[in-house]
């Protein structure tokens, strides 16, 4: 899958109950995204469109609450789980950048200067799960908006090795994975909302549209915890609509 970075379409789109829902719309002061992302779920391989191909029909796509309605309901189980069942971090497309320095690329609201090898230096990111600016790509990290263990137990023990791959560098939506603090990133560790949210409450409905979507666009599941967290924490998020692309 070739990867066309900084010319992102929407996939997950924040709406004011109120207002017109496009990707040009003025975000929500108080739920908003990093400067440099266009909307959550933003596809990073299609140029030039206002629309994610296979996104659910209909203008403004899924209000939170239907979405999370879709999300497949089955039990979690961690037997067998181990990280590297994940291959991540790899050079897809042969231009010496990691997915991890792909995202930081992408996402970078002051371009970082590139060097040999793609090192990174210089640049700044807003941290949205924490509404903190950063400097230096090697204080942030690169979250997977659900964890890889998390994943595990919600369908993808059932997978090959190469569709794990596919999940763990998933640059087709943006925030299938998302550039954040190392601090906040590793108090999330592999919690699903039932257990953690960001601390930033701005980031509240942006970070749940963002994990329904991913688990929506990877076939993913939830158990009765998960689920109820969900619903509870998506009644203060009326105007919040999901869209997204099934992962191919």
């Amino acid at each position: 899958m070739p990867v066309r970075r900084f010319v992102p379409i929407a996939a997950v789109v924040l709406v004011a109950s109120l207002a017109a829902c496009n990707p040009s719309a003025t975000k929500s002061e108080s739920d908003s995204k990093p400067a440099a992302s266009a909307s959550a779920g933003t596809d990073r391989d299609e140029a030039g469109s206002s629309a994610a191909p296979g996104a659910p029909a209909g203008g403004n796509g899924l209000s939170l609450s239907e979405a999370i309605a879709k999300i497949p309901a089955a039990d979690e189980v961690r037997d067998g789980y181990k990280r590297d069942s994940f291959k991540h971090w790899i050079d897809e497309d042969g231009d010496s950048c990691s997915t991890r320095n792909e995202v930081l690329l992408a996402e970078a609201g002051r371009a970082p200067e590139q060097g040999a090898r793609c090192a990174l230096t210089g640049g700044e990111w807003r941290s949205y799960y924490d509404e903190v600016t950063v400097t230096a790509a090697g204080k942030l990290d690169i979250d997977h908006m659900v964890p890889l263990a998390e994943a595990w137990d919600s369908g993808a023990s059932k997978w090959d090795a190469d569709r794990r791959m596919r999940y763990a560098n998933d640059l087709g939506a943006e925030r299938s994975l998302v550039a954040v603090t190392a601090k906040t990133n590793r108090s999330k560790a592999d919690k699903d909302p039932s257990e953690w949210m960001p601390p930033a409450q701005s980031a509240k409905c942006t970070y749940l549209a963002d994990w329904t979507a991913t688990k929506l666009r990877w076939k993913l599941s939830a158990d009765e915890r998960e689920r109820a967290a969900l619903e509870t924490l998506a009644e203060g998020c009326s105007g919040t609509a999901v869209k997204y692309e099934a992962a191919p």
